[in-house]
């Protein structure tokens, strides 16, 4: 091999290791979205595509079963960072990512936000409503004050939930963006 074969195939061989060492450090991260790691290896091996890959092209990639990459295939899709598109004369689905990041942010985040908004802003309404009940039915003096003390956390909470809900709807309406500008 000539000396600038050489070169070149290091080169390329640093563009490698430095996509490779990104895909890890991003894959490890994919937690934070509900993503596993072995998704976001799926998504980064898309993500450096030439071209969008069919099921069998990442399995090949990924050196998993097909299966494997359906069902992540599909996780990512729902986390609207993947897309299926079509090419003229190819008649297996193809994926590539999600060119919107902002999107695929908001629709994993938002998702998973107001989920966990709603369960524990109803947690902390029923909560109140059951601490009240008992406080009607006691005479204890004592548990009056501790199932006071405890409504005015739960309010607090509900506060809280609702200034949260403010939150996701800035980000479910778009209006976020008017806040904090795209890059």
């Amino acid at each position: 091999m000539d000396e600038s074969n050489k070169k070149n195939s290091y080169e390329w061989e640093k563009l490698q290791n430095t996509r490779h060492h990104f895909i890890s450090v991003m894959a490890q991260n994919m937690g934070l979205y509900g993503i596993s790691e072995t998704n976001g290896r799926l998504y980064g091996t898309v993500l450096f595509s030439e071209a969008p890959m069919t099921l069998d092209s990442m399995s090949k990639a990924l050196e998993m079963s097909k299966t494997s990459m359906s069902t992540g295939v599909r996780a990512l899709s729902d986390a609207c960072m993947l897309s299926r598109v079509w090419e003229k004369g190819v008649r297996k689905d193809l994926y590539q990512t999600e060119d919107d990041w902002y999107k695929s942010f908001i629709s994993v985040f938002v998702n998973r936000w107001r989920e966990a908004t709603d369960n524990n802003h109803n947690a902390a309404l029923e909560a109140i409503d059951e601490l009240k009940e008992i406080n009607k039915q006691t005479d204890d003096v004592s548990l009056q004050e501790q199932i006071e003390t405890d409504i005015n956390k739960l309010q607090q909470a509900v506060k809280y939930y609702s200034w949260l809900d403010e939150v996701i709807a800035l980000f479910e309406n778009g209006d976020i963006f008017q806040i904090v500008e795209q890059k």
